[in-house]
Formats: structure tokens, C-alpha cells, sequence
């Protein structure tokens, strides 16, 4: 959602009636995206509650007014994982475009029910490597962001993720599997 630039200006400088305004006008885009990370309405609202605290105690830093919505949403974002690490659940994805996005041009299709099994399978940071690259198209740059660690681990996690899902697939694909 683009903003007027006057006002997140104003909120910038420290005017926290235009940040509320803001806040109120991204509610809806805050709500619905935390929804698709940690599926209940109570924790989105306490993600979304979190967000708003974070953007009043660092406004100050955002340096282009024009990424406002970015930046709110990556710190929504940050917040949605840290509640789903101290709840410790799995983060949610959609089977149908991780699958699209996993598969290669190259390799057979593998049915959805066998993606599901083999994340499963994966450690909590590599599940989480895997959905944020392949199912929310971020970057290795704003995964690391977003993770708070640094870009280095993001990669090595990124790699031991798809060495280990490759093999998770190959292993537990019924084509596979030896004849009795």
C-alpha cells in the first residue's frame, strides 16, 4: 500500500499520531499476513500487537519513507516466527506452490503428500530455510533478516535443507521403494 509520503515523514520524526494512522491503515494487510503464518486469530493479533510495539521503537531508523510497508511487514514477519519458535510449531506452507517451486525441469513430479512427509522431517531452521525461500520468494539476504542470523548460516541452512529433502523424497517415494 503506498502512503503519503508527508505523513510516514511525520511519523519518522517522531509524531506518533501519524504512525497510529498508518498502523490503522496497514491493520487489514497486518492481520491477514500474520493469519497465514501462525493460523489463529489469537496469534495473529499478538504478532500484530508485537509489530506495532516494534514500529513505535524504531521508526526513527526507517531511512525511505517509500518502504514503509515493507519494512512494517518484514518486522510482522520476524514476529510471526518468533511466536511460532516459542510455541514450537511448524510453520504453515501450502503443498500445491511448494511443490511447484521445489520441483526442477528436469526431475519426475513428486505427489504433494510426499513434500509434506519429507519437511516434516526436517529440523525446525531448515523447514523454515526451505518455506521462506521456496514458498514466500524471500531472499537469502531478508531470510537472514528476517531470522536474525547471518547470511552465511541462511545459505549452509538453505543447502543441508535441500540435501536432506532431496534424499527424504528419493527415500520415501513408492517408485523407490523395493519390491517384496
Amino acid at each position: 500500500m503506498k502512503h503519503n509520503s508527508h505523513v510516514v515523514k511525520k511519523a519518522i520524526k517522531g509524531d506518533t499520531q501519524a504512525l497510529e494512522t498508518l498502523l490503522v491503515l496497514e491493520e487489514k494487510m497486518l492481520y491477514y499476513k500474520a493469519l497465514s503464518y501462525v493460523s489463529t486469530k489469537e496469534d495473529a493479533l499478538d504478532a500484530i500487537q508485537e509489530t506495532a510495539y516494534h514500529a513505535i521503537l524504531s521508526i526513527h531508523q526507517l531511512k525511505n519513507p517509500a518502504c514503509f510497508s515493507t519494512w512494517l511487514c518484514r518486522i510482522l514477519i520476524r514476529e510471526c516466527y518468533k511466536l511460532l519458535r516459542e510455541k514450537k510449531r511448524m510453520i504453515p506452507y501450502e503443498d500445491e506452490v511448494l511443490l511447484k517451486n521445489l520441483e526442477q525441469k528436469d526431475e519426475e513430479k513428486i505427489e504433494t503428500s510426499y513434500v509434506r512427509e519429507a519437511l516434516a522431517k526436517l529440523t525446525p531452521s531448515y523447514q523454515t530455510a526451505i518455506i521462506l525461500f521456496y514458498y514466500h520468494d524471500l531472499s537469502i539476504k531478508d531470510i537472514a533478516e528476517v531470522l536474525e542470523m547471518p547470511v552465511g548460516t541462511v545459505k549452509t541452512n538453505l543447502r543441508r535443507a535441500r540435501k536432506t529433502l532431496k534424499f527424504e523424497m528419493e527415500r520415501g517415494h513408492p517408485f523407490n521403494e523395493k519390491l517384496t
